[in-house]
């Protein structure tokens, strides 16, 4: 009985309608009742004392015959306009009721599909096809809202198994190995070293996985927060330390490298700003080819601080580009099985937005990509950071 009477959009909406119509039709009645007194007021303008003949004869006075006259009419009038008046209203509040509950259907829509949304129901939509209106344009947005739900749910699905794809292949590989040389009872002490070292390098891809999966998170969770620590730092000391990191892979396959390390001050976390230039190093090097390129430059133009990382390789659609800050996606394509874990630009992209900067990214006409991340430099404010691709 309580969810009856509870005071509904569609109850207020009629009883307002009905509020309205009586208080127009009670207004209307009034009106006329006066003018019907006004009009019925002829002997005002007679002399004193005039008689006035009536049909059966009879004589009356004419001011009596009119303060009769004026009561019947208005009593009349009053009886008949009360009963239009009531008839008007129990009309004008039911189709108001009517009214009101045609134009909330949509809301009800609304309110229905919401309550079914599952992770199993989220391809459901309202589907609104009534008028272009108010109530359209809520249906729309709420669709546009589950489209985006059902978009994120989906990447974290394949966010999970992709994750759980690249560290249960790790793990394979040391429980292979470790079965294969176990069960040979001939293996000597070579073998064990050659099982001992793979080990170590599938556990060391399985470590680094989690790092950069924790980093990623780390990230991801700051973004579009005031971050957990803000440290005046220099992108050009991060830089530098990267490419010295990354310094017998670049003489390994001979990369002809061109920098120019201006200072670039930012204010944010030391740690994911090296991850960042880290991460950017290692992809420009790890997807270049023999005897390739590689540029870095820095720099500040007064109030935003640019790191610009690019790189020759394999040629790469631009349409790919997106895709390519998608967590486990190598070179637009999805666990091809090269080097790496696939979440450097993912990392990236997540920190340039917690630390409120943007990151753009070039396809190359002969093949590669450059990279530039612009931050805030240390003296300006921080605001929402944002991806773009550019041809």
């Amino acid at each position: 009985m309580s969810r009856r009477l509870r005071p509904t959009l569609r109850l207020r909406l009629t009883v307002l309608n009905g509020v309205l119509l009586i208080g127009a039709g009670a207004i209307l009645v009034l009106l006329a009742w006066l003018l019907v007194r006004d009009a019925l007021r002829p002997t005002d303008e007679l002399v004193p004392g005039t008689i006035v003949l009536l049909s059966d004869g009879r004589q009356m006075d004419a001011a009596e015959w009119q303060r009769q006259l004026v009561d019947a009419a208005s009593g009349e009038l009053l009886a008949k306009g009360l009963v239009a008046l009531l008839a008007i209203s129990v009309v004008g509040v039911a189709g108001a009721y009517a009214v009101a509950g045609r134009a909330l259907r949509p809301l009800h829509q609304v309110t229905a599909t919401a309550q079914r949304l599952g992770e199993a129901t989220l391809d459901q939509r309202i589907g609104y096809s009534g008028a272009d209106d108010e109530v359209a344009e809520l249906a729309k947005t709420f669709d546009a809202m589950l489209d985006r739900i059902a978009s994120a749910f989906e990447a974290q699905k394949r966010f999970v198994a992709n994750a759980s794809h690249e560290l249960r292949t790790p793990l394979a590989v040391m429980r292979t190995e470790i079965d294969v040389t176990l069960s040979d009872d001939d293996a000597d002490t070579a073998e064990y070293r050659r099982m001992a070292t793979v080990v170590r390098d599938a556990s060391e891809r399985a470590n680094g996985l989690v790092d950069a999966l924790l980093v990623l998170a780390r990230s991801e969770a700051q973004a579009g927060r005031q971050l957990g620590r803000r440290t005046e730092c220099d992108l050009a000391a991060g830089t530098a330390n990267a490419l010295s990191a990354m310094r017998r892979e670049v003489e390994r396959i001979g990369l002809r490298v061109q920098t120019s390390l201006e200072s670039a001050p930012v204010v944010g976390d030391p740690g994911l700003l090296d991850r960042l230039a880290g991460n950017l190093i290692e992809n420009a090097v790890r997807y270049n080819h023999l005897h390739g390129r590689l540029w870095v430059r820095t720099g500040t133009d007064g109030d935003r601080s640019w790191l610009v990382v690019g790189n020759t390789g394999f040629e790469v659609d631009q349409a790919d580009v997106p895709g390519l800050f998608e967590p486990f996606r190598r070179g637009g394509r999805e666990r091809t099985g090269a080097r790496g874990s696939g979440l450097g630009l993912s990392i990236v992209r997540a920190v340039c937005a917690a630390h409120g900067g943007t990151v753009r990214v070039v396809a190359q006409p002969g093949g590669g990509l450059e990279v530039t991340v612009t931050l805030p430099s240390s003296d300006a404010p921080a605001v929402p950071g944002t991806v773009s691709a550019a041809g």
